[in-house]
């Protein structure tokens, strides 16, 4: 199996990793299971499946549409989808490389007309996922309501339920939910990445920042640039900001909604791998209930 031949017959990738007919070695993916596949030809492609057993219904499918929808705004590197099964997701390959403040000057602005190139609604079209966890993409109109009840309260719930987070912790996000009327920043929808956590920026050898691993939706702007502040930070988040900043300035107030906007993905650690992310959830609780918003 070349190139050619898999642009051709995407169909039969399972096929010939299952008969060991193309090379594969192990690379880091998140939840999921990945391998470097190199082909006849001597291309490499990424492939990532479900560890055990089936992968989740239409996760694959909807990753695949959100790189497409991501590229198509031709604003940032975004992998090309080759093969989109529901067992295996196959990309093209991105060398890894340093990050720089160049890449991160790019970055920062091509991250802006990315989020420009807008979408027709708060949600998506399909159904997605985070992490292993499924993503409510209905539709809204309203994004204060919208993020409410697709990102914070299912997440909140989840992790009430599973114990990661007790009566008081959703006392204080669940005050927060009753008041997003008051973080105000509200703006048309844009076309983001969703889960923009450093880790899902891919800096590579050729000298450029490719976004990875999305769930991409029509959201708020100030979400992806909430999380890439995650977790350490992104390399050169100043200089991301500053570039992104001068490509389209945010909206008064946007630092002061920094915890608001991760709120989401801490709530979504927790329900996803327990009370260890706990200490994030009640951070961005505690600074939303004292903070001054605009």
């Amino acid at each position: 199996m070349d190139m050619e031949y898999l642009r051709a017959h995407p169909e039969h990738l399972p096929t010939f990793l299952t008969h060991q007919r193309i090379r594969e070695t192990p690379v880091h993916s998140g939840v999921c299971s990945a391998s470097r596949l190199t082909l006849d030809d001597g291309a490499s492609i990424f492939a990532k499946t479900w560890p055990s057993g089936p992968a989740p219904t239409g996760m694959f499918a909807a990753e695949a549409a959100g790189l497409r929808w991501l590229r198509a705004a031709g604003a940032v590197p975004v992998p090309e989808v080759l093969v989109a099964l529901p067992g295996i997701l196959a990309l093209e390959w991105v060398e890894p490389g340093e990050a720089s403040r160049e890449a991160a000057a790019a970055f920062g602005g091509g991250l802006a007309r990315l989020h420009r190139s807008g979408a027709d609604a708060f949600g998506a079209e399909l159904p997605g996922y985070i992490g292993p966890l499924p993503l409510d993409n209905t539709p809204g109109e309203s994004w204060a309501s919208w993020f409410a009840e697709r990102r914070l309260i299912p997440y909140l719930k989840t992790s009430v339920d599973r114990g990661s987070l007790d009566k008081s912790d959703s006392a204080s996000v669940e005050k927060v939910i009753k008041t997003m009327h008051l973080y105000g920043g509200d703006e048309p929808p844009a076309r983001i990445h969703g889960d923009l956590w450093p880790g899902n920026v891919l800096w590579a050898a050729d000298g450029r920042a490719w976004l990875v691993d999305p769930a991409a939706h029509g959201g708020h702007r100030e979400t992806d640039l909430a999380t890439l502040a995650l977790f350490g930070g992104a390399p050169h988040l100043d200089t991301i900001l500053a570039a992104y900043q001068e490509e389209w300035p945010l909206a008064d107030g946007w630092r002061e909604r920094i915890p608001l906007h991760q709120l989401h993905l801490w709530l979504v650690h927790t329900a996803a791998f327990g009370s260890a992310y706990r200490s994030g959830v009640r951070a961005a609780a505690a600074t939303l209930s004292t903070g001054r918003y605009v």
